[in-house]
């Protein structure tokens, strides 16, 4: 609502006159940036799991080839393996024949999932 002063023989006298504008929007932004931040954090704690597990899965293929060239060398191939893999990893090796197998669970960022994934990997050789 909006007023205006009208002056009349009488001195000025003060008229209301009535918008018909919608109401304010100030602070929508805001508001619609308050409502997204849930979904966007979700969707980051999504990418970021999954590059997780991504990382993880390369980590425990080339653990793999390592044991199997250390197989083919004669020498220890879970020794091998674990010594491909980084410090933190929680991994599983085993050797068997000419096959290594790797498994290894990615680290999680919620511990919902903690003993839920697990990649694996396995690599062979074939004797001479």
């Amino acid at each position: 609502m909006t007023a205006r002063v009208a002056a009349d023989g009488r001195g000025s006298r003060v008229v209301a006159e009535a918008r018909a504008t919608p109401r304010s929007e100030r602070g929508q932004a805001s508001v619609e940036l308050v409502a997204l931040v849930p979904l966007l954090l979700a969707v980051g704690i999504a990418a970021a799991q999954l590059l997780a597990v991504g990382y993880s899965s390369v980590l425990a293929g080339n653990a793999a080839e390592a044991g199997a060239l250390a197989l083919a060398g004669g020498a220890d191939a879970r020794a091998a393996a674990q010594r491909a893999l980084p410090g933190w990893s929680r991994a599983r090796v085993s050797a068997s024949g000419g096959e290594v197998r790797v498994q290894l669970r990615p680290p999680t960022l919620l511990r919902a999932l903690t003993g839920e994934l697990r990649v694996s990997a396995e690599a062979s050789v074939e004797a001479p």
